[in-house]
């Protein structure tokens, strides 16, 4: 592994790590209460479209011909957006129709066996017994919230699509995140990683295609509505869900994620994504009347020990 996984959690660095798990609280939130407004896979290529205004007037160099550009590195940014625009926000839109913002976070808390399973098949790096432990502490919490604190509705395994698709999700936001320290030899440009700006312009452009597409065909599964209903519902509150959508959890929470995974690596940066289920139980209370049962309560308790014992060296 890297140094940067061995690297001291400074108090800049705990900052740059616990800002997207509230800022992504806030946008499961937001997604749920966008029900009913605008469907799920739009709703996320509407974000990214803003997010990608907002980002041209300070990195819009980033897409222009020639070497200094990103277009001989496509390749890599295609798949960078593909996974972390295209893929991992759309398919937690989709979770959020049948299920809760504190359930969809309860289990994206499985985020660090992914990071050591990601790490360990695809680059070869060691998983310690001290990480195991605590990821393993961590699945134990999601079974508790998936199973919803019965050994009878474990024993029936009956999922909602929602804990599936934010399962998938949660995968893909894996390998994003590995990619993002281990790319290969010459496929990124040294002026390009260095302005945070231009290298998240440059996953937001492609991403924006792949989203675009995901959304077109879901247009097309659409049902058909009675005469005057729309599937999408315009107004202030949509309005007022893309502005935080997409200058929070896009903008700022990429940004500092991606500066936290530089410093400490991906598997560390995973065990800080357990925090989101905390934001989200207080939001959900204070906003949607969700307020959390006990179940979510000790699948909290796992999810944090598994936290402890994984850090427990730092």
């Amino acid at each position: 592994m890297s140094q940067n996984t061995s690297a001291r959690l400074t108090p800049s660095t705990v900052a740059l790590l616990v800002i997207p798990p509230l800022l992504w609280a806030g946008n499961a939130v937001v997604g749920r209460l966008m029900q009913g407004v605008v469907p799920p896979i739009t709703l996320n290529f509407l974000r990214w479209v803003l997010a990608c205004a907002l980002l041209l007037p300070v990195a819009g160099w980033v897409l222009r011909p020639g070497r200094n550009g990103m277009w001989p590195h496509w390749r890599r940014f295609a798949l960078l957006g593909l996974l972390g625009v295209g893929c991992y926000n759309a398919l937690q839109y989709m979770a959020l129709k049948t299920s809760t913002p504190l359930n969809v976070t309860l289990v994206a808390a499985s985020m660090p066996v992914w990071m050591l399973l990601v790490g360990r098949l695809l680059y070869g790096v060691a998983i310690s017994r001290r990480a195991a432990l605590g990821a393993v502490m961590s699945l134990a919490g999601v079974v508790v919230v998936l199973s919803r604190g019965s050994l009878a509705h474990l024993l029936a395994v009956k999922l909602v699509p929602g804990d599936g698709w934010i399962l998938l999700a949660v995968a893909l936001w894996a390998w994003y995140s590995w990619l993002l320290v281990k790319p290969r030899p010459g496929t990124e440009p040294a002026h390009i990683k260095a302005d945070w700006a231009a290298f998240l312009l440059a996953q937001i452009v492609l991403g924006v295609m792949w989203s675009g597409a995901f959304a077109a065909g879901e247009w097309l599964l659409l049902p058909p509505l009675a005469e005057g209903a729309h599937h999408i519902q315009w107004g202030w509150p949509l309005a007022a869900a893309l502005v935080y959508v997409a200058v929070g959890p896009s903008v700022l929470a990429y940004r500092c994620w991606g500066a936290g995974v530089a410093r400490v690596g991906p598997a560390m940066a995973g065990f800080f994504n357990n925090l989101t289920p905390l934001f989200a139980a207080l939001m959900s209370a204070t906003l949607l009347g969700e307020p959390p049962q006990l179940y979510h309560a000790l699948g909290f308790v796992l999810i944090v020990g598994g936290i402890l014992v994984s850090a427990g060296k730092r």
